[in-house]
């Protein structure tokens, strides 16, 4: 099912793409990739990166059609030293370990990791993509 994870964010010229060493993590594992930051056209501050695991929740209630919910259950901060320079790529490793949060025990349950680029003078931008933790991976 997910034989890929790619997360992609496109800010000007400049791209960032976060991607997962393992998107199907067993019980015990540890959520690690690595960012790519590949320069645009001209250098670009990076205030920090920020990365999330969230719980989000669909189902249906009565009141509303579509209800969705999001619980944050782990945060990362990667605090970014100087400019990306204009054609500059760079990769920056990360490592998550997961607790009992993280485990879903309803198929209504999906977990996502979250990018948020921050640019100094700019809108932040971010992306996500499913993953999956489980105690067994049949």
């Amino acid at each position: 099912m997910f034989e890929k994870f790619l997360s992609t964010i496109g800010i000007g010229s400049m791209k960032v793409d976060t991607i997962v060493d393992q998107p199907r993590l067993a019980h015990g594992d540890t959520l690690s990739g690595t960012i790519y930051i590949a320069g645009g056209q001209s250098d670009q501050v990076i205030e920090f990166i920020n990365l999330e695991v969230f719980k989000r929740t669909e189902g249906y209630r009565e009141d509303s059609d579509f209800d969705v919910t999001e619980d944050c259950i782990a945060k990362h901060t990667i605090e970014m030293i100087g400019s990306v320079k204009s054609k500059e790529t760079r990769m920056v490793p990360f490592e998550l370990m997961p607790d009992e949060r993280w485990d879903c025990k309803d198929d209504s349950i999906k977990l996502y990791l979250r990018t948020s680029v921050h640019i100094t003078n700019a809108v932040d931008v971010h992306d996500e993509d499913e993953f999956i933790y489980a105690k067994d991976l049949d």
